[in-house]
């Protein structure tokens, strides 16, 4: 029932594979970026490490990824994600770690709210990033500052998820 609906309803061919999506993805980021640079925030989460990794293989050494680091993840975790894509890791890219755990734990103090935290991190975690894009002064950066505008609310979403797994954590610990 389910192959007469793919095939012959939606008239899928079935011919479709994981290669062949990471070959067309990288062909198209090399065709959209051209000889421009590109900015990545790298929160270490799955979607920013797997974005850094094709934006890395399309276009090598004009990406620069930015890698913001809140103190609020697992132990070494930050040094682990530094391992892997920063200058002795296994991609051709610029890293930058921004150690802003104190303004972070400055912004949090008092607040016990978790849907208020989620909020403050999400909102910080977008400032860190956007003065790091303006310190480069990379012509590149306020497109993907749009970008990062246009796509604000998705991106929040994802931080949400992975601060509510992170809060979640933290108190199932200090319990």
């Amino acid at each position: 029932m389910l192959s007469n609906f793919v095939y012959k309803v939606c008239h899928c061919k079935g011919d479709w594979r994981m290669d062949s999506f990471v070959e067309t993805t990288i062909a198209q980021i090399r065709e959209k970026v051209g000889n421009g640079k590109v900015l990545c925030a790298l929160s270490g989460g799955v979607d920013s490490s797997v974005a850094a990794v094709l934006l890395s293989k399309a276009v090598g050494c004009q990406l620069t990824c930015v890698f913001v680091d809140h103190g609020l993840l697992r132990k070494n975790e930050g040094d682990e994600v530094e391992a892997v894509f920063g200058p002795e890791g296994h991609y051709d890219l610029n890293f930058i770690r921004v150690n802003a755990q104190e303004r972070f734990y400055s912004k949090l103090a008092g607040v016990v709210e978790p849907e208020q935290k989620r909020k403050i991190i999400g909102e910080e975690f977008i400032r860190v990033f956007e003065e790091e894009a303006k310190k480069m002064r990379i012509r590149e950066a306020q497109s993907q500052q749009r970008l990062l505008r246009q796509n604000r609310q998705r991106f929040r979403n994802r931080i949400k998820l992975r601060l509510r797994t992170l809060l979640l954590r933290a108190a199932e610990t200090t319990q």
